[in-house]
C-alpha cells in the first residue's frame, strides 16, 4: 500500500472511530469512567464583512478512548 496524505488521514478517521465506539461501550462501567469523560473542545470563527456574513461552529468531543484510537490509527500508518 502506499504511503500518502490521504491514506494518513483515512486511518487517523478509523482509529478515532474505533475509540469512541469504544468509549461508548466502555460507559456503563463505573470504574472505567476516566477513560469516558468527554472534554467538549469549541471553535466558533464568525465574521460579518457587509459584503458577505458567515458563520462556522465546530465541536470536537475528545476523550481517552478516542485518543487512543487516533493513536492506534497513527501507529497502523507508521507498520504499512
Amino acid at each position: 500500500m502506499k504511503k500518502n496524505t490521504f491514506t494518513l488521514i483515512i486511518f487517523l478517521i478509523i482509529g478515532l472511530i474505533t475509540g469512541i465506539i469504544i468509549g461508548q461501550l466502555l460507559a456503563p462501567v463505573p470504574a472505567l469512567s476516566f477513560l469516558t469523560k468527554s472534554v467538549p473542545i469549541t471553535w466558533d470563527p464568525r465574521a460579518d464583512l457587509q459584503v458577505v456574513k458567515y458563520e462556522f461552529h465546530l465541536l470536537v468531543k475528545l476523550n481517552l478512548c478516542s485518543i487512543l484510537g487516533l493513536v492506534g490509527g497513527f501507529l497502523l500508518y507508521r507498520k504499512i
